[in-house]
């Protein structure tokens, strides 16, 4: 018991010392968060006997209120810091003439978004829409994830009240449901984005419950690796409007490609000289997948990948913080347009 009030302690000692926004979600994650110390007590109680197992529940969840009650607080007490700064340094100057409307932009999302639509349209790619709202079947079940596969837990999304015969409706962590789709509604060669929000159970720094993902896909019966790693060399060397860039293809795991791979690309020119940065997974697709394309894995082959298009703007405009993109604070936006 003793250990758990610590808990709470612990919290208490680290949400006072931070003093950003950015920080306090940080060690948010240390307590609350998916790998956290709370998170880890409640995984253990499957281990411990059914009247221990109450009370010892009962006592974390309580731990856990606790603590998010010490966040919630220290998140207005930033929150009210933040305007009372804001407020000594924009004072208003009623003696000012007024300021005319001005123009929009294009988000730097959007940006991005347009610009990979327009590199993969010039080498014959369609451009994929579908529905944000999906089914377990396309979410994981088709993409080679049966129910209590491990690997779902890499995608953590939310769900939505209320079933249907086909299984829980949730929001999809990925643009991948639309291979599915796109596939059953096609014939070879398959040659298709999908840009899209995608929603995860995930917000720091680099990470939010909502984010933008670009999934690509090209089946044929003679499509190889040497192709996969062709058309994503390219599309970088395109994007970023530069050959001072190297791409490398680390062996990885996907359950919905084999092989799988972590595709890295290093800048060799400029401030991030030399330093690898992890920009997509990427691989061969699944034979299994392949069937739920209603394929002949035996003759169709192809390879997929997917990017974040929030981690390419960061990229290509060095952005430090992702949750920038979704503060709508004008003096940021304005500086790409």
């Amino acid at each position: 018991m003793n250990d758990l009030d610590g808990l709470v302690e612990a919290a208490r000692a680290a949400f006072a010392t931070v003093a950003q926004p950015a920080a306090l979600e940080n060690e948010k994650a240390r307590f609350l968060g998916k790998n956290g110390s709370v998170t880890a007590l409640l995984k253990a109680l499957a281990q411990l006997p059914p009247d221990e197992k109450r009370a010892q529940g009962a006592h974390i969840n309580a731990v856990k209120v606790a603590i998010e009650q010490l966040l919630d607080r220290r998140r207005a007490e930033l929150a009210r810091q933040e305007l009372n700064q804001r407020l000594a340094a924009e004072a208003i100057d009623v003696s000012l003439p007024g300021r005319r409307r001005s123009a929009g932009g294009i988000h730097p999302i959007r940006r991005t978004w347009q610009r990979i639509e327009e590199i993969f349209a010039s080498i014959g790619f369609d451009v994929g829409d579908g529905p944000e709202i999906e089914t377990d079947w396309y979410n994981f079940t088709a993409l080679n994830s049966p129910p209590d596969h491990p690997a779902r837990s890499m995608q953590d999304t939310f769900y939505i009240e209320g079933t249907r015969a086909d299984g829980p409706l949730q929001l999809r962590p990925h643009t991948s449901p639309m291979q599915v789709r796109y596939a059953r509604m096609h014939r070879p060669p398959i040659k298709v984005i999908v840009l899209g929000r995608t929603y995860r159970v995930d917000s720091d720094a680099t990470h939010s419950p909502m984010f933008h993902q670009v999934e690509g896909l090209w089946i044929d019966d003679r499509i190889s690796f040497a192709d996969l790693k062709g058309v994503y060399t390219d599309f970088l060397h395109r994007f970023f409007e530069s050959d001072d860039l190297q791409v490398r293809f680390r062996p990885s795991y996907f359950p919905f490609t084999e092989p799988s791979a972590e595709i890295d690309m290093m800048f060799t020119s400029g401030a991030r000289k030399g330093q690898w940065l992890e920009i997509s997974g990427a691989g061969q697709v699944h034979p299994t997948v392949i069937r739920n394309y209603g394929l002949d894995p035996e003759r169709h082959i192809g390879f997929a990948f997917g990017s974040g298009l929030e981690r390419l703007t960061m990229l290509r405009y060095g952005i430090d913080d992702l949750r920038q993109f979704f503060d709508s604070d004008v003096r940021f936006l304005q500086q790409f347009n």
